[in-house]
């Protein structure tokens, strides 16, 4: 989600992403620029290396990996994204996870947190997609909506202050809709937690 920004620090103008249906889906920028929380580091800690942190934004999830020697590549397509990532010392790729990457079938874990599971706007696709990059048995630690939350696929379009960008696909899985698309692409779902008001999943291949 920290990709859509295009930005190398939090605004000061309110940021939104507003659905197409009128309503507004939360943004956490704030927690996209800070350290990795307990959670979080619990979640790193159930990644098997090498690691692919799709969607990555300003890097402190690869940060965090690579500080504990664990080898992890950032993938964003935000060109400030991804130069900030890299004044912080990640190792960051400008591309889409839809585009050719180095090492494919190679992967043990990819990373898809911050509400990245709604890139592209399709889960089957996307969850299908890294099934390609991961090697047998690699995994997919996902963050999803919380039980109860609706599982849908939507246009959204990021509003900065009184600006706003051109609409483009988005989706939200819930803990409750996240084994069909899952299953479908050939991912099985082996846990799901709960941290810090927070949700996650770990699909493996």
């Amino acid at each position: 989600m920290s990709a859509l920004l295009g930005l190398d620090r939090p605004a000061a103008a309110p940021l939104r992403l507003r659905t197409d249906r009128g309503g507004c889906l939360p943004l956490h920028v704030d927690r996209w620029f800070g350290p990795p929380s307990v959670a979080e580091l619990d979640l790193l800690g159930r990644a098997v290396p090498d690691v692919l942190d799709l969607g990555c934004g300003p890097g402190r999830h690869t940060i965090a990996l690579m500080a504990s020697g664990v080898p992890a590549l950032g993938v964003d397509l935000s060109p400030r994204a991804v130069l900030a990532a890299r004044a912080r010392g990640a190792r960051v790729l400008r591309a889409s996870v839809f585009d050719r990457l180095p090492n494919e079938g190679s992967w043990g874990t990819a990373l898809l947190l911050d509400g990245n599971v709604g890139i592209g706007g399709d889960p089957r696709a996307l969850f299908g997609r890294i099934r390609a990059l991961l090697r047998p048995g690699g995994r997919v630690l996902v963050e999803l909506d919380a039980p109860g939350d609706a599982t849908e696929r939507m246009r959204v379009a990021l509003e900065i202050g009184d600006r706003r960008s051109a609409w483009f696909a988005w989706a939200r899985v819930s803990v409750d809709g996240v084994e069909r698309p899952a299953t479908d692409a050939g991912l099985r779902v082996v846990e799901i937690w709960t941290a810090e008001g927070r949700w996650f999943g770990g699909l493996d291949r």
